[in-house]
């Protein structure tokens, strides 16, 4: 980006109409953060006018440089520049009404609610572990499409908070480890928190820091317009990423609250806002914007508009075929091979059955997946081997080999949850990670932000219940899947066998509106299937398996994943006491529940008996069998020992479902 010169008198104009915009947005919501858009408007004035390719006309420009607020409690810091760069969609009266029910000025920054924003934030270091998925994805589709169609950096400003958080530490070792040198991160280094000044609580050294884990970096005034230029100019040529630390005041130009908690999490106060636009200078009332210096914004934020035309047209100049691939992995566009590819794969399972995890089953999976979805990226904590995720042509994403489509993530659950969510962000993507279920716990607050968001990110999550045997109960996950299921959003899935396996990745990869966990077993698991159908049978969250013999069901058995085979073997069992019995598949309890009336009441059926069978938890399964119902599961955490012996030990048995429908049927 190429801008006029700007001195400094004009550089602190443009720098108080932020400072002021955030003062007043706060001051009429009585609510709010003040203090960082304030000390940090001069580097936000100097990123936005002197240093980001962007076109604020066309916020979805897909070259464009990424801005991610980490700091999101600085909320009006953005709402403010997207205000003065002219973004579509964003006035004065939605700065009016920051803070408000349904305003496009939420708290903290939301990508699913403005224009503009890159990513939802607020949960401090959110934002700069997920940008670290934007870097990386900016260097893999650099790799496959080129750079005259994928050029650009990506910018953090974060807080001191985002630097404290443990999930900083995976995100800029990830970064280092990757060398992702078009990541650069601007530190508000305020020295304040809520609590106080940080030295009662934090005396980190975060310029060695970040050296030791592979960046550079180096701390300038973040006061003096021209020494934060210069540093990203350096930081631009770097051949590492980048931290610059700027030295700020918190609540810059406040005359009692400058430098101080008190300009943190509250407003000013009229009477400290009125002496603070004193100080710096500002007239005019509340969310006035002088003309001229509303002009200058508006016209740095039309800067890019000869750049993004210029890109439209390279665009335009590819092979049909290569635009069109370009432009649907942009979108997300599921390829339309994929069903046919996992449709011929059952078929082939059908003929030949095979007794195998699920964990190994979703690796067969995936090797009839990615010769037809090339844009699936996968990875796993540290897991590999155990979560079956890497397929045998897979070539590992490293420095040297950008067109590799396996991550490496380390043992970093969480920051891996959060560079999948920056991934699928960016476009171009679809990310896939493993890990154990147990450790989703690591993972959850950016699981969390991608059902926020979403996002269309899968978790191969196995290890999946007490069946890993002898780890014990700190590997055994008994709660999680429960958990899991209650997330707004979150699909959990958890297949029985090897076709249910296929037909989960098929959910999980045609979703687009939000993500999906595979809960996979480490044990191995007969097959419960042996139909190829090209209707995906587990897409209703539950089906009728196998129907009872003989007259109406007096039994209803739902189950799932490696359960079901339990349930199998209890409906044999009944028969031979001369009891009917149904068994239910139910690989997701949630998307069951979220059917129509009808649809749910013909799946769950009307036998007098109901009981359910998972080695999780029963919180969920009320919904299907009432509070009533039988459970046959997990109420307490697991044992270590043989998975057959452990399953005994819990009472987890074809033999345990039988007592408990013989028992509920002599009342």
């Amino acid at each position: 980006m190429t801008t006029p010169a700007i001195d400094r008198a004009q550089h602190e104009r443009l720098a108080n109409a932020i400072r002021s915009l955030a003062m007043d947005g706060v001051e009429q919501a009585k609510s709010g953060h003040p203090g960082l858009p304030m000390g940090a408007a001069d580097v936000a004035t100097v990123l936005f006018t002197r240093i980001l390719k962007y076109d604020a006309a066309e916020p979805r420009w897909p070259d464009r440089d990424r801005f991610v607020l980490s700091a999101g409690h600085g909320s009006m810091l953005i709402y403010a520049l997207l205000y003065l760069t002219g973004t579509p969609g964003m006035d004065l009266d939605d700065l009016k009404t920051f803070r408000q029910l349904e305003s496009k000025t939420p708290g903290h920054p939301e990508n699913f609610m403005t224009a503009g924003v890159e990513t939802t934030t607020g949960p401090l270091g959110q934002g700069l572990a997920t940008a670290v998925g934007m870097a990386m994805a900016e260097r893999m589709l650099a790799a496959e499409f080129g750079k005259k169609l994928v050029d650009h950096k990506t910018y953090v400003l974060a807080s001191d908070g985002d630097l404290m958080e443990g999930i900083s530490q995976e995100a800029i070792a990830l970064a280092g480890h990757q060398k992702l040198n078009k990541l650069i991160v601007l530190w508000d280094d305020n020295g304040i928190s809520i609590d106080g000044p940080l030295s009662i609580s934090d005396s980190v050294d975060q310029l060695a820091r970040f050296k030791a884990c592979g960046w550079k970096a180096e701390r300038v005034d973040g006061h003096d317009p021209d020494a934060i230029e210069a540093a990203i100019r350096r930081a631009q040529k770097s051949s590492k990423p980048t931290l610059i630390a700027c030295k700020t005041v918190i609540g810059f130009g406040a005359p009692k609250k400058a430098g101080t908690s008190k300009a943190h999490g509250e407003p000013l106060g009229a009477e400290e806002l009125a002496a603070a636009k004193t100080a710096l200078g500002i007239t005019g009332g509340p969310f006035e914007v002088a003309a001229d210096v509303l002009k200058a914004w508006r016209g740095f934020g039309a800067s890019g508009f000869a750049e993004r035309k210029e890109w439209n047209a390279r665009l335009a100049a590819l092979s049909e075929r290569k635009r069109g691939e370009f432009e649907r992995r942009l979108n997300h566009t599921v390829p339309a091979k994929l069903a046919k590819a996992l449709v011929a794969h059952k078929k082939a399972l059908a003929a030949s059955p095979v007794t195998v995890a699920t964990r190994k089953a979703s690796e067969l999976a995936l090797e009839a997946i990615a010769p037809v979805m090339p844009e699936l990226v996968m990875g796993s904590a540290d897991l590999t081997p155990s979560n079956n995720t890497r397929t045998k042509a897979a070539e590992d994403f490293t420095p040297k080999t950008p067109k590799g489509r396996y991550v490496r993530y380390g043992i970093r659950e969480h920051g891996m949850a959060a560079a999948m969510n920056g991934i699928t962000l960016h476009g171009g993507f679809r990310t896939a990670g493993g890990t154990f279920l147990v450790f989703a716990d690591y993972a959850r607050p950016s699981m969390r932000l991608a059902a926020l968001m979403g996002l269309p990110v899968v978790y191969v999550m196995t290890h999946d219940s007490i069946g890993l045997g002898e780890d014990g109960p700190t590997h055994q996950p008994v709660e999680q899947i429960a958990s899991l299921r209650a997330m707004p959003n979150m699909r959990v899935l958890r297949p029985a066998d090897a076709i249910e396996t296929a037909e989960a990745w098929q959910i999980a990869l045609e979703r687009t509106d939000g993500p999906t966990v595979l809960a996979l077993s480490r044990q191995n698991l007969a097959p419960v299937r042996t139909d190829g159908t090209a209707t995906n049978r587990s897409a209703k969250g539950a089906y009728e398996l196998l129907a009872a013999e003989g007259g109406k069901a007096q039994v209803s058995l739902f189950a799932s994943g490696s359960e079901v085979e339990i349930a199998v073997a209890a409906r044999k069992l009944l028969a031979d006491k001369g009891m009917r019995a149904r068994v239910v598949s139910v690989p997701s309890l949630e998307a069951l529940l979220e059917q129509d009336e009808a649809t749910r009441a013909a799946i769950i059926g009307d036998a007098p008996i109901k009981i359910a069978v998972e080695a999780a938890v029963r919180f969920g399964w009320d919904g299907v069998i009432g509070t009533d119902g039988g459970f046959v599961g997990m109420s307490s955490f697991g044992a270590s020992g043989p998975y057959k012996e452990v399953y005994k030990h819990f009472g987890i048995t074809p033999e345990a479902v039988v007592e408990a429908a013989i028992k509920r049927h002599n009342g």
